[in-house]
């Protein structure tokens, strides 16, 4: 059966499940796990002062506890945005959304995003208020500073060294990353001791009672399904519905499985090289497909794809006036989590590769633009290095990156030094979560995942939903990092069902894509 015949019979169940029970009351609740985080429970709800904010927004502020430990404390506000429900009278409840990170900001996004129809169907929007939020340490949330100012944070960060493309290049790098971390244990103040992930839940279960939800319904992007997975198992009774999307393996990322977490970097332990190689490969593959339709299908890509990467090892290649790194070029074309842009990363690479310019000298790799939106960089860190152990030995990390180039030729590094400054972290979460996943919820949850995800590999969304009590995951066939890049009606379809019901389609159904990214 095609993935697209299995979508349309899972919608076809569902719509006769929506058909039997008539108007859609709160779905049956299953059995759950009685624990619940106390913490939380002792903290006062927050009151949420809606005030339109422009294009059928509203926004409000929400006073949380700094340290749930002492909720009765300082306080911190967090930055909250809601997309009401256009049907007022079939509304169901809050779709509470988080977009992935960590480090963007979830009110800028849900702007953004929350009128994408693939993300975020008519139908979907008719029944929800949506509503989206600034982590704490992000953005506006006590977002962490790390620097005196803009230009102080732009110039430093236009300057950071890219990934080690060479063993002589780690030390320099190594000295970055603890740099930057010395810097936010200078600047950034008290947050940087409660940004763990567990305390996001905390907040998020305060911001549920605040719009009067009995349960919580939940999308999670990429790292937002780490939230989700973690909200889950302190708070399992109160699941009305959760769709992970774009899914981690949870236990990987927080500890590791065995002794990872002291003796593999953090993306290799997820298997992001991996990842990326494979989507790559679908990318070029898609691309000679498409013949005339992408620009670097002429000859065989793959052998053309070495024959660059190759040359630029060498020394970089001018393209007009850009010199492109060999680190600069493998970066580009490991970021595949949009499909609409590979057609123009085929156009950069056979620009590439028919440039005959090549500089005599070694230039300087950059990771980060010259430009930074808000806070990005410095939430990642914070809220990332809460949460996972990673190792604190540079040797491991070089030891990997030597390993890695085996397995992987040209993306292996890229997953080994992603979360390096987490190596010199200054500061500790004492309230991160470490488990357990398997507290059974009062609603099953429903995973859904790219064939080919660079981000969020397919065999971790498994992992991780495996360690989840009930979970099923459901493969969208295509390339690119979840569901708000990857197009897909069928599994909007089946993720509005889902919630609408809090029932999981049925076992074995997939979803295929809209068009290929070259249509």
């Amino acid at each position: 059966m095609s993935s697209h015949r299995a979508c349309r019979r899972g919608s076809a169940y569902l719509l006769a499940v929506l058909l039997g029970i008539g108007a859609l009351a709160a779905p049956a609740r299953a059995a759950a796990d009685p624990y619940v985080d106390q913490l939380a429970d002792a903290a006062a709800t927050p009151t949420l002062g809606w005030t339109g904010c422009g294009e059928g927004f509203e926004c409000a502020t929400a006073q949380v506890p700094l340290d749930y430990n002492h909720p009765q404390a300082a306080q911190i506000e967090l930055a909250v945005i809601k997309l009401p429900a256009s049907d007022p009278g079939r509304r169901i409840g809050t779709l509470f959304v988080n977009f992935g990170g960590p480090g963007p900001s979830g009110v800028d996004r849900l702007r953004e995003r929350g009128r994408w129809p693939w993300l975020f169907s008519d139908e979907l929007r008719a029944r929800f208020d949506l509503v989206s939020w600034d982590p704490r340490a992000v953005s506006r949330s006590a977002g962490t500073q790390c620097f005196a100012g803009a230009d102080e944070q732009s110039a430093y960060l236009g300057t950071f060294p890219g990934t080690p493309t060479d063993p002589r290049d780690e030390p320099a790098f190594f000295a970055a990353a603890a740099d930057i971390a010395a810097r936010c244990a200078q600047h950034a103040g008290p947050i940087l001791h409660h940004a763990s992930t567990a305390n996001t839940a905390r907040d998020l279960d305060l911001l549920r009672r605040a719009v009067g939800d009995q349960a919580l319904t939940y999308h999670g992007i990429s790292y937002g399904t780490q939230v989700g997975a973690i909200y889950a198992n302190m708070f399992p009774g109160r699941v009305r519905a959760m769709a992970f999307d774009g899914s981690l393996d949870f236990e990987g990322n927080v500890n590791g499985h065995g002794s990872d977490g002291v003796n593999l970097p953090l993306d290799t332990r997820q298997g992001v090289a991996a990842g990326i190689a494979e989507t790559f490969d679908t990318f070029l593959r898609e691309c000679s497909a498409a013949g005339p339709g992408c620009a670097f299908a002429a000859g065989d890509p793959k052998l053309k794809w070495i024959a660059l990467a190759e040359r630029a090892r060498i020394a970089p290649i001018t393209v007009g006036d850009t010199p492109w790194t060999f680190s600069q070029i493998v970066s580009a074309a490991g970021s595949l989590s949009r499909p609409e842009t590979y057609p123009d990363l085929a156009i950069l690479l056979q620009n590439l590769f028919d440039s005959a310019t090549v500089l005599p000298h070694r230039t300087p790799d950059r990771v980060f633009s010259s430009e930074h939106p808000a806070n990005r960089v410095e939430a990642f860190y914070t809220i990332q290095c809460s949460d996972s152990a990673v190792p604190t030995d540079p040797d491991v990390y070089s030891r990997a990156a030597a390993a890695e180039d085996l397995h992987s030729r040209y993306f292996g590094r890229i997953a080994v030094f992603n979360a390096t400054p987490c190596a010199f972290w200054q500061a500790e979460d004492h309230d991160r979560y470490t488990g357990p996943w398997n507290r059974e919820t009062a609603a099953p949850i429903l995973v859904l995942n790219s064939r080919y995800d660079p981000a969020t590999p397919l065999a971790g969304a498994k992992a991780g939903a495996a360690q989840l009590k009930q979970a099923q995951v459901v493969v969208i066939e295509g390339a690119g990092h979840s569901s708000m890049y990857v197009q897909s009606t069928c599994a909007e379809h089946l993720k509005r069902d889902y919630l609408f019901t809090a029932q999981l389609p049925p076992a074995g159904v997939s979803c295929g894509i809209d068009r290929s990214p070259f249509a």
